[in-house]
């Protein structure tokens, strides 16, 4: 079971396939223009989607963000 944020955030990387999103880009959708832009809270989120799949289909994007990647056949 994801909690709303998750999934806001699964979404968002799904509509986004195979694009590479930044923190900041997730940041701004999933919050209001108050939140701490240094928290770890989107790396925590990535984190429990990733255990939550039970499949890395979110690929971390050194110095640029996240990707998700289209599911292989």
């Amino acid at each position: 079971k994801l909690t709303s944020h998750e999934f806001r955030l699964l979404a968002y990387l799904m509509h986004h396939m195979g694009e590479v999103v930044s923190r900041t880009e997730l940041v701004e959708h999933l919050y209001d223009q108050d939140f701490d832009r240094d928290s770890n809270t989107i790396e925590v989120f990535v984190g429990r989607l990733r255990k939550k799949m039970g499949i890395d289909m979110i690929e971390t994007v050194r110095g640029m963000g996240y990707r998700m990647r289209e599911p292989q056949a």
